[in-house]
């Protein structure tokens, strides 16, 4: 039998029975509960295995725990379909009260967060005596800067947080994977200038082929999305629309998940184009299939990085590694909020500018598309400096997702303690 219809089971059962358990026992954040119990499952396997084969070495045992391809699961698989679903349901309309704070918490803070933590990250490898240059650094930076929106939402949602900042943190999240995914392109063209032709032929393949790819194929199916009375046909087209994107960016060499982005924003523009002129969609089975498929497939991706967690004991020097590139991360992203906290002006809902660095530095979860730009950089790189920064990735991923998603209702009751006070 096929091994893809035996891992779904698995994958499948995993998710409905660890969220069924959490459900009704330890009522974690869905998504925390996913991870956290994985790879806890993951670490009794590790050490299971390793007492049944006192033999075999450490590295033969966690060769044979690699029970799912994860690479090939986002990369060739689901990595379109989760960032149309991220960027398709932004309410324009709504965005223009806070355009200003959501550009540039998701343009300038996310560019700032990544030279940041590249900057940081540099000097810690300079004194380690890592193999790491400047510009490998800064693409490192760009990997771990994006928030997933799924985990920080979905988090952040149950404490019943004021409209204002709740907008605002969702539209971060959901804007800047397509920024996160630029920078890569951006600092791996540094990387790979020498052998690529040079810097901005790089940028001009990648970026302006993905995003040109991605308009051309919207114009094209929308016309019909937007026309059909069959709400079926509606997800059919747009479901047609991202994978011939991401199919024609892989034929050409461009980049496809900028080209995932670039669809699911103009999807988003041109709906809010149509109700703004008075013409309404009928879209709520559009939007309830985008739902339930965008949290079935991060849903798994989270069970996948669980189970993958044994990925970090192949880094070298994992705990010092690890424990810098998490520090690192909170440096960066804290100094980068900072900085676009300047320009931002006025906060909404009575919140200063200190207590809002705090609750999105916190609140700043990273998720699969990290790992799968990690995951892209194999090509780029040496074995050595793939491996601390895939296993650099999945340590900041379980950090934010499992600790920092704990305790975020204690620094959010922390933070509105303050703001009740008027501190």
């Amino acid at each position: 039998m096929d091994t893809f219809l035996i891992d779904t089971v698995i994958l499948l059962a995993l998710v409905v029975v660890l969220g069924y358990f959490n459900e009704k026992v330890t009522k974690f954040t869905h998504e925390i509960a996913l991870m956290l119990f994985t790879v806890i499952a993951g670490g009794l396997l590790l050490v299971m295995s390793a007492a049944l084969k006192g033999t075999g070495t450490v590295s033969q045992v966690l060769e044979e725990l690699q029970f799912f391809n994860l690479e090939g699961f986002l990369m060739e698989g689901v990595l379109c379909f989760m960032l149309f679903a991220g960027s398709c349901h932004m309410r324009l309309l709504d965005f223009k009260k806070h355009a200003r704070a959501i550009s540039l918490l998701a343009v300038g803070a996310t560019l700032l967060g990544a030279v940041f933590y590249g900057l940081i990250f540099y000097g810690a490898a300079r004194v380690l005596g890592l193999p790491f240059t400047l510009p490998v650094c800064l693409m490192f930076g760009s990997i771990v800067a994006p928030t997933d929106p799924i985990a920080a939402t979905s988090i952040l949602k149950k404490f019943n947080l004021p409209p204002g900042i709740s907008f605002i943190i969702e539209g971060e999240s959901l804007l800047n994977d397509g920024m996160g995914v630029a920078l890569f392109i951006f600092f791996s063209g540094m990387v790979t200038a020498a052998e690529s032709g040079g810097f901005f032929a790089v940028m001009a393949k990648e970026l302006l082929g993905a995003v040109a790819v991605g308009t051309v194929v919207t114009f094209v199916c929308f016309p019909i999305f937007s026309h059909t009375k069959d709400e079926s046909r509606q997800i059919f087209t747009s479901l047609l629309a991202v994978s011939m994107s991401y199919v024609l960016c892989e034929y050409f060499g461009f980049s496809g998940a900028i080209a995932s982005v670039v669809c699911g924003v103009l999807f988003s523009a041109l709906r809010n184009f149509s109700e703004y002129k008075g013409r309404t969609l009928k879209l709520r089975q559009f939007d309830s299939f985008w739902e339930i498929l965008d949290t079935l497939l991060n849903s798994v991706l989270y069970v996948m990085l669980g189970l993958s967690f044994i990925g970090i004991l192949q880094m070298p020097h994992v705990l010092v590694l690890s424990l810098i590139a998490i520090v690192a991360n909170l440096v960066a992203r804290a100094l980068s909020l900072g900085a676009a906290s300047i320009f931002i002006g006025y906060l909404p809902d009575g919140y200063h500018r200190l207590q809002f660095i705090k609750l999105l530095t916190w609140g700043g979860l990273r998720g699969g598309l990290s790992v799968a730009l990690a995951m892209s950089a194999q090509e780029l790189v040496s074995d050595e400096v793939y491996l601390i920064i895939l296993g650099g990735t999945y340590a900041i991923v379980f950090f934010t997702t499992i600790i920092q998603g704990m305790t975020m209702h204690k620094v959010y009751r922390r933070i509105q303690s303050t703001i009740v006070r008027g501190d």
